[in-house]
């Protein structure tokens, strides 16, 4: 049977024709069923990633924000330069694993359903968090803060202040 036929005895038959329609809006509303739990699904997800030496820990969401920082007591040693470095590469690390759990989450939602959408949405995240090589091997440990600058015991000179003098009349209402 053709398209065309079939389209000429639908119009032929009004109760067939409301059938198909039927069938197809339930079609659409079970796939947008599966996407809104795909979406939902996708936005609960958190990714946790944790410094080689579990000074830092780093938590973000599906859209790679930042959703918790937990630093263990070896980020207290560390100078805040390295600190910063150590957030950073830790964040980018969870951020990393998010294009491949969203992939996960809507393979099992959708199937093999709608995969040039799919692949595109992937695309995009991957580009946005790539994965990342590792910098350093795992359990190397920072470069120590240099030591602090030797304390001399002598002040610092003070440049002297300028002393005002004020006229008679002015020294009973000076409140210092």
């Amino acid at each position: 049977m053709t398209r065309g036929n079939e389209l000429g005895e639908l119009m032929l038959d009004p109760d067939e024709a409301q059938r198909k329609m039927d069938q197809w809006a339930a079609g659409l509303e079970e796939k947008a069923q599966r996407y809104a739990a795909a979406q939902e699904r996708t936005e609960q997800l958190r990714l946790t990633a944790t410094s080689s030496d579990g000074a830092v820990k780093v938590t973000v969401g599906a859209d790679g924000g930042v959703t918790a920082i937990d630093f263990g007591n070896k980020a207290r040693t560390y100078p805040m330069e390295e600190l910063s470095r150590q957030i950073l590469a830790t964040m980018h690390q969870a951020q990393a694993g998010i294009a491949n759990q969203v992939a996960e989450v809507m393979q099992e939602s959708l199937g093999d359903e709608d995969q040039e959408t799919r692949e595109l949405m992937i695309g995009t995240l991957r580009s946005r968090f790539p994965e990342i090589e590792e910098e350093e091997p795992p359990g190397s440990e920072p470069v120590p803060p240099p030591p602090p600058p030797p304390s001399d015991s002598t002040p610092p000179a003070q440049a002297p202040r300028e002393r005002r003098h004020e006229a008679p009349e002015d020294e009973g209402n000076s409140p210092w």
